[in-house]
Protein backbone atom coordinates (compact mmCIF):
# COMPACT_ATOMS: atom_id res chain seq x y z
CA UNK A 1 0.00 0.00 0.00
CA UNK A 2 2.99 2.55 0.42
CA UNK A 3 2.92 2.67 -3.71
CA UNK A 4 -0.63 3.36 -3.43
CA UNK A 5 0.10 6.49 -0.16
CA UNK A 6 2.92 8.00 -2.47
CA UNK A 7 0.99 8.08 -5.51
CA UNK A 8 -1.95 10.15 -3.18
CA UNK A 9 0.91 12.78 -2.06
CA UNK A 10 2.71 13.06 -5.15
CA UNK A 11 1.75 16.26 -6.75
CA UNK A 12 3.81 16.12 -10.26
CA UNK A 13 5.05 13.60 -12.83
CA UNK A 14 7.85 11.62 -11.54
CA UNK A 15 10.08 8.97 -13.64
CA UNK A 16 9.70 5.73 -12.36
CA UNK A 17 13.21 5.17 -11.46
CA UNK A 18 12.68 8.21 -8.70
CA UNK A 19 9.32 6.91 -7.80
CA UNK A 20 10.86 3.93 -6.77
CA UNK A 21 13.31 5.43 -5.11
CA UNK A 22 10.65 6.99 -3.10
CA UNK A 23 8.83 3.44 -2.16
CA UNK A 24 11.73 1.63 -1.55
CA UNK A 25 11.41 -0.76 -3.71
CA UNK A 26 13.50 -1.95 -7.36
CA UNK A 27 11.93 -0.20 -10.40
CA UNK A 28 10.72 -3.72 -11.61
CA UNK A 29 8.98 -4.44 -7.79
CA UNK A 30 7.32 -0.67 -8.62
CA UNK A 31 5.62 -2.03 -11.81
CA UNK A 32 4.65 -5.21 -10.53
CA UNK A 33 3.06 -3.66 -7.47
CA UNK A 34 1.31 -1.33 -9.90
CA UNK A 35 0.09 -3.37 -12.03
CA UNK A 36 -1.50 -5.57 -8.93
CA UNK A 37 -3.25 -1.68 -7.94
CA UNK A 38 -4.41 -1.91 -11.21
CA UNK A 39 -5.88 -5.28 -11.53
CA UNK A 40 -7.61 -3.83 -7.86
CA UNK A 41 -9.12 -0.92 -9.79
CA UNK A 42 -6.79 1.46 -7.30
CA UNK A 43 -5.05 3.03 -10.13
CA UNK A 44 -5.84 3.76 -13.85
CA UNK A 45 -3.87 4.75 -17.01
CA UNK A 46 -4.06 8.64 -17.49
CA UNK A 47 -1.94 9.28 -20.46
CA UNK A 48 1.39 7.69 -20.17
CA UNK A 49 1.35 7.79 -16.86
CA UNK A 50 -1.33 6.25 -13.64
CA UNK A 51 -3.74 7.90 -11.14
CA UNK A 52 -5.27 6.79 -8.16
CA UNK A 53 -9.15 6.02 -8.16
CA UNK A 54 -12.21 6.49 -6.16
CA UNK A 55 -11.62 3.25 -4.75
CA UNK A 56 -8.23 3.81 -3.44
CA UNK A 57 -9.05 7.55 -2.34
CA UNK A 58 -11.33 5.32 0.00
CA UNK A 59 -9.28 2.56 1.02
CA UNK A 60 -6.86 4.91 1.91
CA UNK A 61 -8.73 6.58 4.65
CA UNK A 62 -9.76 3.09 5.74
CA UNK A 63 -5.96 2.87 6.40
CA UNK A 64 -5.10 6.06 7.80
CA UNK A 65 -4.90 6.38 11.71
CA UNK A 66 -7.33 8.58 13.94
CA UNK A 67 -6.56 11.19 15.61
CA UNK A 68 -4.40 10.54 19.20
CA UNK A 69 -6.88 9.40 21.80
CA UNK A 70 -9.68 8.45 19.37
CA UNK A 71 -8.60 4.65 19.14
CA UNK A 72 -11.86 2.45 19.34
CA UNK A 73 -10.92 -0.18 22.49
CA UNK A 74 -12.94 -2.78 22.75
CA UNK A 75 -15.02 -4.22 25.85
CA UNK A 76 -17.00 -7.08 26.56
CA UNK A 77 -19.14 -5.29 28.76
CA UNK A 78 -18.35 -1.88 31.11
CA UNK A 79 -15.30 -2.29 33.43
CA UNK A 80 -14.28 -5.33 31.70
CA UNK A 81 -12.13 -4.40 28.84
CA UNK A 82 -10.31 -6.50 25.77
CA UNK A 83 -6.62 -6.49 24.68
CA UNK A 84 -8.15 -4.86 21.18
CA UNK A 85 -8.20 -1.47 19.82
CA UNK A 86 -8.55 0.42 16.50
CA UNK A 87 -6.43 2.90 15.74
CA UNK A 88 -7.86 2.85 11.58
CA UNK A 89 -10.73 1.30 10.08
CA UNK A 90 -8.75 -1.21 9.02
CA UNK A 91 -7.50 -2.11 12.65
CA UNK A 92 -11.44 -2.10 13.51
CA UNK A 93 -12.45 -4.42 10.22
CA UNK A 94 -9.66 -6.98 11.98
CA UNK A 95 -10.84 -6.89 15.05
CA UNK A 96 -14.22 -7.30 14.58
CA UNK A 97 -13.62 -10.16 12.33
CA UNK A 98 -11.73 -12.09 15.64
CA UNK A 99 -13.27 -10.87 18.85
CA UNK A 100 -16.00 -12.45 21.01
CA UNK A 101 -19.71 -11.42 19.28
CA UNK A 102 -20.53 -10.19 22.79
CA UNK A 103 -18.37 -7.55 22.60
CA UNK A 104 -19.66 -6.77 18.93
CA UNK A 105 -23.43 -6.57 20.66
CA UNK A 106 -22.12 -4.59 23.47
CA UNK A 107 -20.84 -1.32 21.52
CA UNK A 108 -23.53 -1.74 18.54
CA UNK A 109 -26.05 -1.39 21.51
CA UNK A 110 -24.80 1.63 23.18
CA UNK A 111 -23.96 3.21 19.99
CA UNK A 112 -20.44 3.30 20.64
CA UNK A 113 -19.64 2.59 16.35
CA UNK A 114 -22.13 4.78 15.67
CA UNK A 115 -20.46 7.53 17.81
CA UNK A 116 -16.67 6.46 16.91
CA UNK A 117 -17.31 6.12 12.74
CA UNK A 118 -18.72 9.60 13.12
CA UNK A 119 -16.40 11.46 15.34
CA UNK A 120 -13.03 9.20 14.88
CA UNK A 121 -13.48 8.75 11.43
CA UNK A 122 -15.76 11.64 10.30
CA UNK A 123 -18.04 9.48 8.27
CA UNK A 124 -21.98 10.35 9.06
CA UNK A 125 -22.67 7.87 6.20
CA UNK A 126 -21.10 4.80 7.77
CA UNK A 127 -22.46 5.56 11.03
CA UNK A 128 -25.79 5.30 9.80
CA UNK A 129 -25.22 1.74 8.84
CA UNK A 130 -24.88 1.08 12.51
CA UNK A 131 -28.28 2.60 13.34
CA UNK A 132 -29.27 0.46 10.78
CA UNK A 133 -28.10 -2.78 11.78
CA UNK A 134 -29.35 -1.67 15.42
CA UNK A 135 -32.48 -1.49 14.45
CA UNK A 136 -32.47 -5.14 13.02
CA UNK A 137 -31.75 -6.53 16.45
CA UNK A 138 -28.74 -8.99 15.07
CA UNK A 139 -27.14 -11.17 17.27
CA UNK A 140 -23.82 -13.16 17.70
CA UNK A 141 -22.42 -13.94 14.19
CA UNK A 142 -25.08 -12.66 12.02
CA UNK A 143 -24.33 -9.36 13.42
CA UNK A 144 -20.41 -10.04 13.07
CA UNK A 145 -21.24 -10.95 9.24
CA UNK A 146 -23.47 -7.88 8.60
CA UNK A 147 -20.73 -5.35 10.19
CA UNK A 148 -18.05 -7.15 8.04
CA UNK A 149 -20.03 -6.33 4.88
CA UNK A 150 -20.80 -3.47 5.55
CA UNK A 151 -17.42 -2.39 6.13
CA UNK A 152 -16.74 -4.14 3.03
CA UNK A 153 -19.16 -2.38 0.98
CA UNK A 154 -18.11 1.21 2.26
CA UNK A 155 -14.75 0.83 2.18
CA UNK A 156 -13.63 -1.88 -0.09
CA UNK A 157 -11.35 -3.49 2.92
CA UNK A 158 -11.64 -7.36 1.51
CA UNK A 159 -9.39 -6.30 -1.60
CA UNK A 160 -6.87 -5.86 1.29
CA UNK A 161 -7.06 -9.33 2.94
Amino acid sequence: MKVLKVMSEVTGRLDLNEFARMVGLTPNQTIEHMQELLKADFLRKVGSGYGITDAAKTVLKALSPVPTGMEFHFYITIGHPTIFKAKSLLDFYGTVKQIDAASLEFHLYRGDFENWTREALNDAVFAEEFAKLKKLKLKGERLRKAIIKAAEAKYGLEKLQ
